[in-house]
């Protein structure tokens, strides 16, 4: 899918948030014009529409924005991963490290089945320690990881290399 739109032009820079020397990329202009999500959301799936892609996964908060729709567009489930506490049934869980102690992030122990392929969803990779923690709960699930879509990939912050092999798809790159 190719479209007239820039994304570039619905993301609005904010400097030194939420500290100095941050440069944070904000994507609610892009939520408030439906024209220009509407093109996110389907060129986020093109790479994807032969993946055969049985559920799409996505960490909350902002994953969950992509990934919904993102799962409507490729006509397959979507399974939220959440901080632990959040779901209310039986869940799966994965520990990992930050830079100054852990976190844990919980699907559903029924939410992806062994072998079905999956697609993991976030509105931006940075660092890529969140989607990296996704890919490990989802493998120890016995799912088939087809991808890592994203909106925005910050370049310098090592995503990408951090979640190798897993191929990392994005629209916009810093």
């Amino acid at each position: 899918m190719t479209s007239e739109l820039d994304l570039r032009d619905y993301i609005r820079d904010i400097p030194d948030f939420p500290k100095p020397g941050i440069m944070y990329r904000d994507i609610t202009p892009l939520l408030a014009d439906g024209p220009a999500f509407k093109v996110s959301i389907e060129c986020m799936s093109e790479p994807f529409r032969d993946a055969n892609v049985d559920v799409i996964v996505a960490a909350e908060a902002r994953g969950f924005i992509f990934g919904a729709p993102l799962a409507l567009e490729l006509n397959c489930g979507f399974v939220p991963i959440r901080k632990p506490g959040k779901l209310p049934f039986d869940t799966r869980e994965f520990k990992y490290e930050l830079e100054y102690g852990t976190d844990t992030l919980e699907m559903h122990v029924d939410g992806v089945s062994a072998g079905q392929n999956v697609l993991v969803v976030d509105d931006l990779l940075a660092t890529g320690g969140t989607v990296e923690a996704c890919v490990k709960l989802l493998e120890g699930s016995g799912a088939n990881v087809v991808g890592c879509a994203f909106l925005i990939h910050l370049l310098a912050l090592g995503g990408a290399e951090r979640i190798a092999p897993q191929e990392a798809f994005s629209l916009i790159q810093y």
